[in-house]
């Protein structure tokens, strides 16, 4: 399977938390040598009372920040896997969620226990509209 097919099926997983209230957020990290971009971190947004994904790319010495419809926000994030980030965390309130590469670049992909309590406050102030 490649990154792509793999990633999507990484991100029913973000869409679906966004849709039952439980998503807290979406972090790419582990980059693939020293790299100008540190992290892109991503964060409901509501927009014109649409919900939207915020993506700020964390370099070293700035950040920059996109907004996205949240099926073009996976298009965009889907570029940066395997160069430079080799993973990617879903935070929830029920689980946390790990795609990660190896060296190999062979993907998995695991759930743990949540780190987060509470869900994005925008999402859940847009859920509760």
């Amino acid at each position: 399977m490649s990154f792509q097919e793999t990633f999507s099926k990484f991100y029913t997983k973000v869409k679906l938390s966004l849709e039952d209230g439980t998503f807290a957020k979406l972090t790419l990290a582990k980059t693939i040598g020293n790299t100008d971009l540190m992290n892109i971190y991503v964060r409901p947004i509501v927009e014109e009372g649409i919900l939207k994904m915020e993506l700020k790319f964390k370099f070293q010495q700035e950040e920059q920040v996109e907004i996205h419809s949240i099926d073009k926000a996976k298009d965009v994030l889907v570029q940066y896997i395997n160069n430079p980030f080799m993973s990617a965390i879903l935070f929830t309130t029920q689980f946390d969620s790990t795609y990660k590469l190896n060296k190999k670049r062979a993907v998995s992909i695991t759930e743990k226990g949540n780190t987060f309590g509470n869900a994005s406050e925008v999402l859940l102030d847009y859920l509760n509209q």
